[in-house]
Order: C-alpha cells, then structure tokens, then sequence
C-alpha cells in the first residue's frame, strides 16, 4: 500500500473493528454475507493455529500488509510463536515446520501460484487433515487472498499499532 489516503473513506465500525469492514460496509449488499461467510470460517473445522497458517502465507504471498498486520496478531494468540510467523515471510516451505504444518504452507502457496493443489501436496494433506478440513483449505486461502485484494485495491488504512508487513523474507 502507497503512503495516499484510502481510496474510499472507511464507515466508521467502532473500536477495534477492522477498517477493511468500514471500506466494505460502503457496499451494504455485501457486508453482512461477508460477515456471515467469514464467521463460518473462523468457527471453522481446522484449528486456529493451521487457519492462520494459511492466513498469513496468503497474506505474505499477496503482499498485504493490512492482512500481515492483523493475521500477525491473530497468529500470536492462536499459537504461533513470533519465530514461526516470520518463517512464514518468504521461508522455504519446510523450513521450521512439523511435515504436516509444511504441507498446509506449500498448499498455501500452490493456492497462490496455479490456483490449485498438487497431487503430492493434497497426499500429503490428507493423512492429517479429513475431508472438510480439507475443502476448507482453499477456502480460507482463498477468503484472505479475496480481502487482501480488496484491502490494497482500495487502499484500506493500516492500523498504526498492528506489527508491521517484513520489509525482506526473514532470515534464519
């Protein structure tokens, strides 16, 4: 995101809402299914700690700082020590991570790149995960892959005291 006020003027939410829901709520026909849809994945099948995962390597592999930035936050109190999140700021996909934690990165990032899941990766995938942990996979990569694009599209305001997007993939 540039350094240039928001493109839309965020509807003001109340405190500690997400600004992307103020830019959002500029289209009330698609708030509240987009609050419907999201819930459903928050109170989803995988664990918070695998969601947010795939969260922040959505985040990562589309560049969005709005979405780093509370995923960050979200990650920390999921589980996720500061360490691993910055594993998930360019890091090879197994690097650091249990075989299974690795698989549900590489689906992240095949998600990201061809829209898809490899054979190798899904076999993978499917000795930890059952079926609906499975579909809900893509879903959640693709529900921060949709926000983040929305959030950079229309340039949503970055909370100031959110953690910060990795200016370079972290270092070992």
């Amino acid at each position: 995101m540039t350094n240039r006020k928001s493109r839309i003027v965020p509807n003001e939410m109340g405190e500690g809402a997400p600004q992307i829901l103020g830019t959002v709520a500029k289209h009330p026909h698609l708030l509240e299914p987009m609050l419907k849809f999201s819930a459903a994945l928050a109170s989803g099948v995988l664990t918070r700690r695998a969601s947010e995962i795939l969260a922040l390597r959505a985040a990562w592999n589309c560049q969005s700082a709005f979405e780093w930035g509370h995923h960050t936050r979200y990650g920390l109190a999921a589980g996720l020590s500061q360490s691993e999140i910055d594993w998930l700021a360019g890091r090879d996909p197994d690097a650091g991570w249990s075989k299974q934690e690795a698989a549900l990165v590489r689906a992240a990032d095949e998600l990201h790149d061809d829209q898809n899941v490899s054979d190798s990766t899904w076999a993978q995938l499917s000795e930890d995960w059952n079926e609906a942990q499975l579909i809900e996979i893509p879903f959640i990569v693709g529900q921060y892959t949709m926000l983040s694009m929305v959030a950079k599209a229309t340039e949503v305001p970055i909370d100031p005291s959110l953690p910060r997007f990795p200016a370079a993939p972290a270092s070992s």
